[in-house]
């Protein structure tokens, strides 16, 4: 199976499950993977008591339930290791930042010279802190009916005292897929600098994404401190990104040819799909290899993380789009602007614009149905605003309004269904539709999809993509395969890749980011 259709393969083992579901889908029916059954459609206690947490069956009547969910949280979150395949013992790290110091691992070590900075593997991070008291409140994440507190613990990340590779023979390979994202240059820096901080002195970049492991003519370039020291005032990839890729047995075997210990990915949803088919095929082949992923993508779509490196720069850049388009809405009579950003599923991007901008009227997402005509429609709310204030603002993503357009089932070569334009749609709908009624309308539309996702790294971001780079190298010291790394609740953890892949975050319309949204807006429901 190839890559693409292993990200493929991911997205549709998802959608067979069978679910009963509340009236509308909740946050953590998308990000936890939670069935929940409706008091108001179970009037007998007896009929609400059966829900499914992944493949686990859950009878609420028993009074152990919450300890057997809480058995079967631990194992999906627990960490593949190295030290499943093989019978290896840790040796001291190399990784310190005390200074003048003796080298760890040199002498008897009895030395008090020990830097305290370490993450114990014992140690763990709350995915959840908000105890709900009903299923009805805003954004609510229950589990049963009864809205009962369940702790998820995932592992925390960070260096560890003992490691199980020696950095004078490893040979780490860095790759970055997918589409550009800002910040791809801060995250091959730090993991480059951090590697060597280990001790790592054979370190190189694969061109290109996963093509970089086959394609002929395309050699890996050596990567050191000197060589990445100021890439990241640069946006772009400085090792080039490419979708799709080549069969999984074939980039494995190219790995074993180039003698590679660790592999870090940097990519989003499909990538990691590719990443853990990687590390799946090097444990049925018995390798010493750490495959370490890095989620990448300004739509924010990766299940679990509080946000993925790239979307803090997205939402900044989008207001420049947005501004203009006000600016240009205002200065006209019955000016209209109309701003088309990236969200394939998800419209955390087009949310956090529109609500930090503070300028837009409209805002339309995939995960919220809308109608464009008709008397509660879109359309009509654009002439009452033209009426009441003369000019208006409407942003959409890329992946709204889809069921109103014709659908293609055409594929990129990551696999993913290539979308009808939704913003180009609009723009004719709306034009239409004033030009219909006898009102002058002045549109102008703006897509700065690709000036978003070119652009560098802002400061936010920036931080984000060092923390992530060097967790990563540690969690590939600590002999963890077929993970990510990633920010829940504040804190950075390491999930299983098989976890994060099983369906893309959505934004809930019950949360209170949304109805936040809604408040600035001043939008109606368009039903």
């Amino acid at each position: 199976m190839t890559l693409s259709g292993m990200a493929v393969a991911f997205k549709a083992s998802t959608s067979s499950v069978t679910q009963q579901h509340w009236s509308s889908p909740t946050k953590d029916q998308c990000q936890y993977g939670f069935t929940h059954l409706s008091r108001q459609k179970c009037r007998k206690r007896a009929l609400c008591v059966t829900a499914i947490s992944g493949k686990l069956d859950l009878d609420f009547t028993d009074p152990s339930w919450n300890q057997k969910y809480q058995e079967d949280w631990n194992r999906r979150f627990s960490l593949p290791h190295i030290n499943d395949i093989y019978d290896l013992e840790p040796r001291r790290t190399t990784f310190s930042l005390k200074k003048n110091r003796i080298p760890l691992g040199d002498g008897d070590g009895s030395s008090t010279d020990m830097w305290n900075g370490y993450v114990n593997k014992n140690d763990r991070a709350l995915l959840k802190v908000i105890k709900y008291a009903s299923p009805t409140s805003a954004g609510a994440e229950c589990i049963d009916p009864d809205c009962s507190w369940v702790e998820h613990w995932v592992h925390r990340a960070g260096p560890r005292k003992e490691i199980y590779y020696e950095p004078e023979e490893v040979k780490a390979a860095i790759v970055t897929c997918g589409g550009l994202c800002p910040g791809l240059n801060d995250v091959i820096r730090q993991i480059v600098f951090t590697l060597e901080t280990y001790g790592v002195k054979n370190i190189v970049g694969i061109p290109f994404g996963y093509r970089g492991f086959f394609e002929k003519g395309l050699k890996e370039m050596p990567l050191s401190r000197d060589v990445v020291e100021n890439i990241n005032l640069s946006g772009g990839s400085f090792l080039g990104v490419s979708r799709g890729g080549a069969k999984t047995s074939e980039i494995v075997d190219s790995i074993q040819a180039r003698r590679i210990d660790m592999l870090f990915v940097i990519g989003g949803n499909g990538s990691h799909a590719g990443a853990n088919a990687i590390h799946e095929e090097c444990r049925k082949r018995k390798l010493k290899v750490s495959v370490v992923a890095v989620p990448k993508t300004i739509d924010n779509d990766i299940l679990f993380m509080d946000k993925t490196f790239g979307f803090d720069t997205a939402v900044e850049e989008a207001q420049r789009a947005i501004n203009s388009a006000y600016i240009e809405a205002r200065s006209a009579y019955h000016g209209i602007g109309l701003v088309k950003l990236m969200g394939r599923s998800s419209g955390f991007i087009a949310m956090h614009a529109s609500l930090s901008s503070g300028q837009i009227d409209v805002c339309l997402i995939p995960e919220v149905s809308f109608t464009l005509d008709g008397e509660h429609g879109v359309l009509r709310h654009l002439e009452h605003l033209l009426n009441t204030k003369g000019f208006c603002v409407v942003c959409v993503a890329e992946g709204a309004g889809q069921d109103l357009l014709q659908k293609s089932n055409a594929t990129d070569a990551s696999g993913n269904v290539i979308l009808s334009d939704f913003g180009v749609h609009m723009q004719q709908k709306i034009k239409k539709h004033f030009k219909d009624i006898g009102v002058p309308a002045d549109l102008k539309y703006i897509d700065p999809t690709y000036m978003v996702r070119a652009c560098r790294a802002n400061a936010s971001d920036a931080i984000l993509c060092t923390v992530l780079g060097q967790n990563a190298v540690h969690g590939a010291f600590a002999g963890f395969s077929g993970i990510t790394s990633g920010v829940c609740n504040t804190h950075y953890v390491y999930l299983p890749i098989t976890e994060v892949i099983t369906t893309p975050k959505h934004v809930n319309p019950n949360s209170r980011m949304w109805h936040r949204c809604l408040t600035s807006t001043g939008q109606p429901d368009f039903h």
